[in-house]
C-alpha cells in the first residue's frame, strides 16, 4: 500500500448544500480542499481519535472525530473503498474504521445526545440525524419546547429553517430544568453572536466601499462588529476566508479586502467581500483593552498592548492576529504605469482595478471578483468593442462562468500576456500574441503598429469582397447603361459626342482570375507494390495470434498492443525481421527496374495532358473561331480580363475582309451604335452580354 490515498469528487455538506473537493489521506495528516471556495481542512494524524463508516445519501461517508473536539464529515465514497481506507487507517493512524448504520424507521421519539459540536438524535443507539451546532443562529425556549433556528445558505435550493424539540419534564426531585439544560448545551456550541464584555479595540469612522458608508469597527475576540448609522453587521471570524492588502494605482491609498463565506446580508443584497479604503498618510496610536500578560498569552507576540503606525497597518495587523489567516498582497506583476501593480479596466459597466496575484486575480471594487488559477479553465484576449486602443480580457472558469474585463489600455497587453503565460494558464487565442509586436515603442497612430487580429479581419473582408464583386458591378453598370441609352438616343448628335460618352463611362469591375487547383498525382496501379518495413512484416504474421489471445479486441487496440509487444522483442529477433525487410526492398527495386524498362510508369499520360492535347487538335481542325466565341470559352475557364465581344471591335480591328468591304460601301450613310450592356453573375463566373443597335444618322 502506498503512502497516500487520494479521492476526487468527495462532498462536504455546508448548511444544506454540497460542495465537492479532493480528499487525501497521508501518514502525517488528512487534507480536504474545497473546489468552490478553496478552503482547506488540515487534520493532523496524531489528533484523530475516531473514524466511522456510514451509508449516506451520496453513497458512503466517513465521519472523523479529533481529540480537540472537532468533527469532520465527508461523503461520496464507493462501497469498494472501505477495505482500502480501513487498512490504511490501521497501518498509519492506529484507528479502526468502524461501520455504523443510520436508523431509517421514521420514529420521532428518541434521545438527544451532545457530542462536541454535534447534536445527535438517536433511536435505540442508532443515529437518526445530526445537527451541527455551528449552523444554529438562534435558540428559543418554551414551557416544554426548545426551538432551533439555522443560518441560511443562498446556494442551497431548499433550506432548513427551524427544528422544535419537545423535552418532557424530569422527576420532581431534580432541581435543574431539562429545557434550560438543553438550551444551555446548544448555546455553548452554537454560532449565536452575543456581544459580551468589552471590545479588544475600536476603529472609528472607517471608509467602507462595500457595504458603502462609514462604519465604526469593534473588534471582539470571536467576531467583528460593524456599526453604522443605518445598519449593523456582526461577522464571526470563522466566516472569513481570506484577507487582501492591495495598493491603489495612485500609490496614495490602500484597499483592505475581507473575503466572507457565508456573506453578510442587507435585505436581498449579499456582500461576499468587505472592502475598506485607507489613506497612506493616516496615522494611529492604538491601545488594546487588555493587560500585557493577556495580550502575550493569547496572541503570542503577534500583537502588543500599545501600537502605532499607519491606520491600514494597524487594522490589517489586528485582523491577521484574530482571524489567524495570512494576508495576500500583489506579487511581482508590474503594470505599464511605473510602480502600479494593477490594471485599470471595467467590469459590468463599472470602472475598477484588476490585480494579478500569485495564485489568482482579484477585481475591486464594484462588484468585487476573486478568481483562483485552479478554477480557471482558459483566458482570452479579445478586441475592444468601442476602440482599437483597448482590448478585453476574458476569463472562463471550469464551471462555465465567464468574466469579461474590458477597456484595458493597449499598452498593458504585453505585461498581462507575459504574466498569464508565466503562470501557465490556458490561452484560448495564442495567435493574438503577434498583437504585442513592438509593444515597447507604441506610437499615437494605430496604423503604425502591426495587429494580427486586424490583418486577419482584413483578409476575411477581402475574400468576401471578391465573392460579392459581381453583384456590385451589376448595380454600377446598370445605372450607367440606362442613362447612356436615353441620352444617346435622344440627342442624335455626331460621333464625337458618342466618343465622349464612352470615355466618361464607368468601367465594370473585373474579377481576378483564380488559380485552378492542382490535380492530384494519380497512382500507377500496374507498378510493383512498395516493400513493407520490418515492423509491418512482423505485424502481419502476428495479427492472428494477438486476436486469439485477446478476443473482441478492436483494430486500434491491436495496433497499441502490437506496439508494446514490438518494444519487448529481443534484438536477435528484430535483426531477423530487418533482414526480411531488406530482402523485400531488393526484390522491389529489381521489379521496378524491369517495369520501367518495359515502358511502365512514365509513358502513361495524365488525364489533364490528354485533355489539353485533344483541345489543340480541335482548334486546328475547325479553323479560326470568332473572337466572341473564344471570349466565351475564356469566360467559362474563369478568366474574363481579355474578353472582347464582336460589337466592341472597331472597323480597323475587324478580322473579316467582308466587313471592311461593307464599311467602304456605306460612305454616304455613317452609322452610329448604341450599346446596351447587360451584366449578370452565374456562380463565380462573370457574364457580360453586349447588344448592338444600328440606326441611320443621315440628314434628309
Amino acid at each position: 500500500m502506498g503512502d497516500t490515498l487520494e479521492f476526487n469528487e468527495i462532498y462536504q455538506e455546508s448548511k444544506g448544500s454540497w460542495n465537492d473537493g479532493r480528499l487525501r489521506f497521508s501518514k502525517q495528516n488528512v487534507v480536504y480542499k474545497s473546489s468552490k471556495t478553496g478552503k482547506v481542512d488540515n487534520i493532523p494524524a496524531a489528533e484523530l481519535s475516531q473514524a466511522t463508516w456510514r451509508r449516506v445519501c451520496l453513497g458512503h461517508g466517513i465521519k472523523l472525530a479529533t481529540s480537540t473536539g472537532h468533527v469532520y464529515k465527508y461523503d461520496g465514497f464507493r462501497d469498494t473503498d472501505y477495505e482500502r481506507i480501513s487498512e490504511f487507517f490501521k497501518a498509519n493512524y492506529k484507528v479502526e474504521l468502524t461501520e455504523k448504520d443510520m436508523c431509517v424507521k421514521g420514529w420521532n421519539w428518541g434521545t438527544a445526545k451532545f457530542s462536541g459540536p454535534l447534536l445527535s438524535f438517536d433511536v435505540n443507539d442508532s443515529s437518526v440525524f445530526e445537527i451541527p451546532l455551528a449552523s444554529v443562529s438562534q435558540c428559543a425556549t418554551g414551557k416544554n419546547e426548545v426551538t432551533l433556528e439555522f443560518h441560511q445558505n443562498d446556494d442551497a435550493e431548499v433550506s432548513l429553517m427551524e427544528v422544535r424539540f419537545y423535552v418532557p419534564p424530569g422527576p420532581a426531585d431534580e432541581g435543574a430544568d431539562p429545557v434550560e439544560a438543553f438550551a444551555a448545551n446548544v448555546l455553548s456550541k452554537a454560532d449565536v453572536i452575543q456581544a459580551t464584555g468589552d471590545a479588544v479595540c475600536v476603529f472609528k469612522e472607517l471608509q467602507c466601499l462595500t457595504p458603502r458608508g462609514r462604519y465604526d469597527i469593534l473588534i471582539y475576540p470571536a467576531f467583528l462588529h460593524l456599526h453604522g448609522k443605518t445598519f449593523d453587521y456582526k461577522i464571526p471570524y470563522t466566516t472569513v476566508l481570506r484577507l487582501f492588502l492591495l495598493p491603489h494605482k495612485d500609490q496614495r491609498q490602500m484597499f483592505f479586502v475581507i473575503s466572507l463565506d457565508p456573506p453578510i446580508k442587507q435585505g436581498q443584497t449579499r456582500y461576499h467581500f468587505l472592502i475598506l479604503l485607507f489613506s497612506k498618510e493616516e496615522e494611529l496610536r492604538l491601545t488594546l483593552n487588555m493587560s500585557e500578560e493577556e495580550v502575550e498569552k493569547r496572541y503570542e507576540g503577534k500583537l502588543s498592548k500599545n501600537m502605532s503606525g499607519s491606520l491600514y497597518e494597524m487594522v490589517s495587523r489586528v485582523m491577521k492576529a484574530l482571524v489567524n489567516r495570512k494576508i495576500t498582497v500583489p506579487g511581482n506583476f508590474q503594470g505599464n504605469t511605473p510602480g502600479a501593480q494593477c490594471i485599470t479596466c471595467s467590469y459590468k459597466a463599472q470602472s475598477g482595478l484588476l490585480y494579478p496575484l500569485e495564485r489568482g486575480f482579484i477585481y475591486v471594487h464594484k462588484p468585487p471578483v476573486h478568481l483562483r488559477f485552479e478554477e480557471i479553465s482558459c483566458v482570452n484576449f479579445a478586441r475592444g468593442t468601442t476602440t482599437t486602443r483597448s482590448f478585453d480580457f476574458e476569463v472562463e472558469t471550469k464551471q462555465g462562468n465567464q468574466f469579461t474585463f474590458s477597456s484595458i489600455e493597449r499598452e498593458e497587453y504585453g505585461k498581462l500576456f507575459d504574466f498569464v503565460n508565466a503562470k501557465k494558464l490556458n490561452i484560448k487565442n495564442r495567435g493574438f500574441k503577434e498583437f504585442k509586436a513592438d509593444r515597447g515603442t507604441y506610437s499615437d497612430s494605430d496604423e503604425d503598429q502591426h495587429d494580427a487580429y486586424l490583418e486577419r479581419m482584413k483578409a476575411e473582408g477581402k475574400i468576401r469582397e471578391e465573392g460579392d464583386g459581381s453583384n456590385d458591378s451589376d448595380e454600377d453598370t446598370g445605372e450607367y447603361d440606362s442613362n447612356a441609352s436615353e441620352s444617346e438616343s435622344g440627342s442624335g448628335g455626331d460621333g464625337s459626342d458618342d466618343e465622349g460618352k464612352k470615355k466618361t463611362a464607368k468601367k465594370a469591375k473585373v474579377v481576378k482570375e483564380r488559380k485552378p487547383r492542382k490535380e492530384k498525382k494519380q497512382k500507377d496501379t500496374n507498378a510493383p507494390k512498395r516493400p513493407m518495413s520490418s515492423y509491418m512484416l512482423w505485424l502481419n504474421s502476428s495479427r492472428e495470434h494477438i486476436k486469439s489471445e485477446n478476443p473482441g479486441i478492436s483494430i486500434t487496440e491491436i495496433s497499441k498492443k502490437a506496439g508494446e509487444m514490438w518494444k519487448q522483442i529481443g534484438k536477435d529477433d528484430k535483426e531477423g525481421w530487418d533482414r526480411k525487410a531488406e530482402e523485400a526492398k531488393k526484390n522491389y527495386e529489381k521489379a521496378m527496374k524491369e517495369y520501367r524498362e518495359n515502358g511502365g510508369g512514365s509513358s502513361t499520360p495524365s488525364k489533364k495532358e490528354s485533355k489539353k492535347a485533344g483541345g489543340k487538335k480541335e482548334d486546328k481542325a475547325g479553323g479560326k473561331k470568332r473572337k466572341s466565341d473564344r471570349g466565351e470559352e475564356e469566360k467559362e475557364q474563369g478568366g474574363n480580363d481579355s474578353f472582347k465581344s464582336r460589337e466592341f471591335i472597331s472597323s480597323e480591328e475587324s478580322s473579316s475582309e467582308g466587313e471592311r468591304k461593307k464599311a467602304k460601301k456605306a460612305k454616304g450613310k455613317p452609322k452610329g451604335k448604341v450599346l446596351h450592356h447587360h451584366h449578370g453573375s452565374n456562380g463565380n463566373n462573370f457574364i457580360c452580354v453586349a447588344i448592338s443597335m444600328d440606326y441611320d444618322q443621315s440628314v434628309n
